[in-house]
């Protein structure tokens, strides 16, 4: 398996860690897979006229080359920030006339904007950073933005969520091209999961559902959070918080934003989840401390929400590096 080119794209307000986080991972792989002669990727960064930017947060980065002169690489990956709001129009347009030519096109973060803005994305499925994903749809109806996983592949486009999914996609790459094991020992080495499937959501249920704002209800998906075997239902809720059924439910939805049993089923749900990956806890114990009674029931949950069962999710993510 020979040498695959990198590129990687540089304009003023670039999100560093979009660049050096895929880099890194692309970088490392040579101590796995290839040979000293024939590294597995060789990265490269351009921008409009050759031009050093300033990153965001004011590093500066000196590129490789000027993006007119570079020749086709075999995976071109296009990095976001602030940035991408005021970039210059000679980059939009260079990606509309080259981007089709190449093997691979990935975007991290709001890169995703870049390739959507040059017409790339139209009628694709795309995410972005989940803060972004209104704006994107809106601004670019014809993509079809999915604001839940954190990295999506339609054809040769891969687009990420947030600056961390970039890592986590870049692990993807290494794992298609190279196997499990390359991507394993990348993984342990740079200490991050080996790898969060891309259907995983973007953000945790306590980051996107509300706190509520009386004290009754926080108290409550507090408790509920650290109460998982308990009896969750809607009465048993209501009681702790002094309200009949019908007052609970609907204070509950217009507070937190979702359902009382929706939230119940997220909780237990991204629990199990972290159980899987962090621990290695038997199914059948998680199922029990996570409320599901049955593993049945936690697989039909799963296979539900993420489309896998509890054992393929283990196997997919396997378990962070340091067990």
């Amino acid at each position: 398996m020979g040498t695959r080119s990198v590129l990687i794209t540089l304009f003023d307000g670039v999100q560093p860690l979009d660049v050096a986080g895929p880099l890194d991972v692309f970088s490392v792989a040579a101590r796995y897979a290839g040979t000293e002669d024939a590294p597995p990727y060789v990265v490269h960064t351009a921008s409009v006229g050759g031009e050093p930017v300033r990153s965001a947060g004011g590093l500066r980065l000196v590129p490789d080359f000027d993006l007119a002169g570079v020749e086709d690489p075999d995976m071109l990956l296009v990095p976001g920030g602030p940035g991408v709001q005021h970039v210059d129009d000679r980059l939009v347009a260079w990606l509309r006339e080259r981007a089709p030519g190449v093997q691979r096109v990935v975007s991290v973060c709001t890169g995703t904007w870049l390739l959507a803005e040059a017409g790339l994305l139209d009628g694709r499925r795309a995410t972005t950073h989940w803060e972004s994903c209104d704006y994107l749809a809106g601004k670019h109806p014809e993509v079809l933005v999915e604001p839940e996983p954190i990295f999506v592949r339609d054809g040769p486009f891969y687009t990420s969520a947030g600056v961390t999914a970039g890592i986590d996609l870049a692990i993807a790459l290494v794992e298609e091209d190279f196997g499990r094991a390359v991507a394993h020992e990348i993984a342990r080495l740079l200490v991050v999961f080996l790898r969060r499937p891309g259907n995983q959501a973007q953000f945790s249920t306590q980051l996107s559902a509300q706190v509520a704002h009386s004290d009754p209800l926080r108290e409550v998906q507090h408790w509920a959070t650290a109460n998982l075997a308990a009896d969750l239902s809607v009465p048993a809720l209501a009681r702790r918080a002094g309200l009949s059924p019908r007052q609970f439910a609907r204070a509950f939805a217009e507070q937190a934003g979702v359902t009382p049993g929706r939230y119940v089923d997220l909780i237990r749900l991204e629990a199990a989840q972290r159980m899987l990956t962090d621990t290695r806890e038997g199914v059948v114990r998680i199922a029990r401390r996570c409320g599901y009674g049955t593993p049945e029931g936690m697989r039909r949950a799963f296979l539900r929400e993420l489309g896998v069962s509890p054992t393929e999710y283990r196997r997919a993510p396997a378990v962070h590096a340091a067990l």
